[in-house]
């Protein structure tokens, strides 16, 4: 998580033709899959391609990153540049200790990565739901280390299903036959 301070503030709103006093705010964001969710699903786009954001996509991925209150919208038009950098310093930041061989790619850089594709690697890796308020790049790191260890995916031929399935099914009965008929 990332705490930001946002300043007092008092700009002349030209629609309304006043002065507006803009308290200081105390922000913690969260660049994680719930940020990630948000924004995809207002702006039906991948985040994580490489095409550049507009800076009102980017503005809007800072509002779902905030955790817990609800914030005045205009606030967030008077971000400092230093607090910018901190946020995309923030944003960059690997979160871990692991790192990979130049060679190695994380899961799925080779195609479009949206957040369902990473719900289903989290699915597919058993990797509890809460670690989706992880900061996201520590996410991938962790599903990158699950893809390693349990290498490549060999998929089963039609009899071996088969055999497999049998062999389930003989223990299931096996085992509501000692239960007395109880699975």
């Amino acid at each position: 998580m990332l705490q930001i301070v946002i300043p007092e503030r008092e700009y002349f709103d030209q629609m309304k033709q006043e002065f507006v006093y803009l308290k200081e705010q105390k922000l913690t964001l969260e660049h994680s899959l719930i940020s990630i969710s948000k924004w995809e699903s207002k702006w039906k786009k991948p985040f994580l391609d490489k095409a550049d954001k507009t800076p009102e996509e980017s503005a809007d991925y800072i509002r779902c990153m905030i955790v817990g209150k609800e914030v005045d919208p205009r606030v967030l038009q008077f971000i400092p540049q230093e607090t910018y950098r901190q946020i995309n310093e923030y944003i960059a930041d690997t979160m871990t200790a692991t790192w990979f061989n130049e060679g190695k790619r994380r899961p799925g850089m080779n195609q479009v990565v949206t957040s369902e594709l990473i719900y289903y690697w989290m699915i597919a890796f058993h990797v509890p739901p809460e670690y989706e308020k992880w900061h996201l790049n520590r996410l991938l790191t962790l599903i990158k280390v699950c893809e390693l260890k349990n290498g490549p995916q060999k998929k089963m031929k039609r009899k071996e299903i088969y055999s497999r399935n049998a062999a389930l099914n003989a223990a299931r009965k096996k085992r509501i036959a000692e239960n007395g008929g109880l699975p």
